[in-house]
């Protein structure tokens, strides 16, 4: 018998959080589809047969609060639906970064602006450290357009962006060069064989990081 059921839930603050609840009920066996708004922190939940203390844990173990109570469980490495969106994140990110990142490293190669530099010189660091700037500048630029896209004014998709981790990012920039140096043998510039292996390692690299703070700490903007 197919019933309704509504559950109020706090913790949540944009759509990322509301549709991250959704997939994490919409997962469980005997649930066909779940209402959430962020805005109203209500959630209406279309069952069969399934107990609203199931779906209160559920909601519990990705980081967010219903009447008042939290969760006390311990982590949880095994959720298929946080490891789905942090894995979206993920993607997401690792677009935003590769933009910067790799114009850079193209430009480097078209232009011959770092030929010849000394591998572990201050010049070579300094052109070293650019593309992980860049790439942090259009990640940030990428995240803003999304969120905004998503209804959420400028002012605060940019301060959401900013917020994001930069740890997984940085993370994911500095994998990325280093597999594109041991391709260049230490010369800054982009070789054009190392690119799918470059997303692989970038996709790779921040991505468990990515769950355990989606998991842990229910952050999710997309």
């Amino acid at each position: 018998m197919t019933e309704s059921i509504t559950i109020s839930i706090q913790g949540m603050t944009c759509d990322g959080c509301s549709s991250r609840i959704k997939e994490s009920l919409e997962f469980l066996d005997g649930v066909s589809d779940a209402n959430v708004s962020h805005e109203s922190g209500i959630a209406i939940i279309t069952h069969s047969g399934v107990e609203k203390e199931v779906m209160i844990n559920e909601i519990l173990k990705i980081g967010y609060s219903v009447d008042g109570k939290i969760s006390n469980s311990n982590f949880d490495w095994s959720n298929m639906a946080t490891w789905k969106q942090s894995a979206n994140n993920t993607k997401w990110c690792l677009i935003g970064c590769s933009i910067g990142e790799f114009g850079t490293l193209a430009y480097y190669s078209y232009s011959g602006i770092t030929e010849g530099l000394t591998i572990g010189s201050k010049i070579w660091i300094m052109f070293a450290i650019l593309p992980l700037i860049n790439g942090l500048s259009t990640s940030v630029i990428l995240e803003t357009l999304l969120l905004m896209k998503g209804q959420m004014d400028f002012r605060n998709a940019l301060s959401t962006a900013f917020g994001m981790s930069f740890i997984s990012m940085l993370f994911m920039e500095i994998s990325m060069e280093i597999t594109d140096l041991l391709f260049t043998k230490g010369e800054l510039g982009l070789n054009y064989f190392a690119i799918p292996l470059m997303l692989i390692v970038g996709f790779l690299t921040p991505w468990p990081y990515n769950y355990w703070r989606l998991e842990k700490y229910g952050v999710s903007c997309h």
